[in-house]
């Protein structure tokens, strides 16, 4: 296993994260993603703590809060000291019927935490993260109660989920004029499917060096090898029933006829070139998996290991490139004599 600092910060975390969405069963969209129940679960997160993970990720979201408490037991069961995982959690989703019982509020916030780590069994959370943009708190609520956190110790480092570029730099400028602690990671969906993160948050990520921790690395099971232009619905992938995260499927078919030769060229699976595709990219801190069997986890803790060479890369990046969209290629256009004719987006990266 490989590691890489979370954020700005000199906490180590695996360049492999074990996501637990799959963990229990819940309602709604968690009935086509939950299953894994407890013996399950023990199975999946011992298998990733021998590959060397120690990063774990959950929500109380997730299957109404029992993702949480069975990855809270699966550390028990198994025995695992505290100070051996790290563990991130998230707050926002509707927990209850009240009014208040969703959001990034400072009530809602304090009484999220006191429940998640009870569901943990845990006294502290290490990336404690809001789940998703509130239109109606302002910023600062949200910063100062995520700092009261860390200041008792309930919390050490905290993150931010499915945000716009402009109010992720907003609450960077807040933190740092108001003396709070800063978001240190933003968890975003990123895969060789969807670039988009590669327009505004990525240089953002990378000029104030926040991590970037990717959910649906395989674009929902797209990029999983199960899927191409003659089997686009195949009946033992959850995508067939639950199509998220939004994907231009012309383009996907495209980037997976180039992804499966490259695959079998190196003697594994199309997931496995996807992921590691990602891990290739500077500003990936760590992708999350969401393994519901220890086969898939274990090919997809391959991934890690996976040499891409130049080639392979530039041949995936090509087909897999966004479209230009303004002002991305006016900016290429008139930065032409600084930098030259290049993605200014790879020139700042280095990829």
């Amino acid at each position: 296993m490989k590691y890489k600092t979370l954020g700005n910060t000199g906490l180590l975390v695996s360049r492999l994260c074990l996501g637990t969405m799959t963990f229990g069963e819940g309602s709604g969209i968690y009935k086509h993603i939950g299953a894994s129940g407890q013996k399950e679960a023990d199975g999946l997160v011992k298998a990733a703590l021998e590959a060397g993970v120690n990063f774990f990720d959950t929500a109380d979201v997730y299957s109404d809060g029992v993702s949480e408490e069975v990855l809270g037991q699966s550390f028990q069961n198994l025995g695992i000291a505290r100070k051996d995982f790290v563990l991130a959690t998230k707050v926002y989703s509707r927990m209850g019927q009240g009014r208040n019982d969703v959001g990034a509020s400072r009530g809602h916030i304090m009484d999220a935490v006191e429940a998640s780590l009870k569901r943990l069994q845990t006294d502290h959370i290490d990336l404690y993260q809001i789940h998703a943009n509130d239109a109606i708190t302002p910023v600062e609520e949200t910063l100062r109660a995520l700092d009261d956190l860390i200041t008792q110790g309930k919390v050490r480092y905290i993150g931010v989920s499915n945000w716009q570029a402009w109010k992720i730099a907003r609450s960077l400028g807040i933190s740092e004029r108001k003396d709070l602690a800063r978001f240190e990671t933003l968890q975003a969906y990123y895969s060789i499917a969807g670039r988009d993160l590669e327009r505004e948050l990525g240089p953002l990520l990378e000029a104030e060096k926040m991590g970037l921790l990717v959910w649906s690395p395989l674009a929902g099971g797209l990029m999983s090898g199960k899927f191409n232009r003659h089997n686009q619905k195949p009946e033992d992938s959850r995508r067939s029933e639950f199509n998220f995260p939004i994907v231009d499927m012309e383009r996907a078919w495209d980037i997976i006829d180039v992804l499966v030769p490259i695959a079998e060229a190196h003697g594994c699976s199309p997931a496995r070139v996807a992921l590691a595709w990602l891990l290739s990219k500077p500003v990936v801190t760590s992708v999350i998996m969401g393994a519901k069997r220890i086969d898939q986890l274990e090919d997809n803790l391959a991934a890690v290991d996976l040499q891409l060479t130049d080639e392979d890369i530039a041949k995936l990046d090509q087909v897999s490139a966004l479209p230009p969209e303004y002002p991305g290629w006016m900016l290429a256009t008139q930065g032409a004599d600084r930098l030259g004719p290049v993605d200014l987006w790879s020139k700042a990266s280095g990829s």
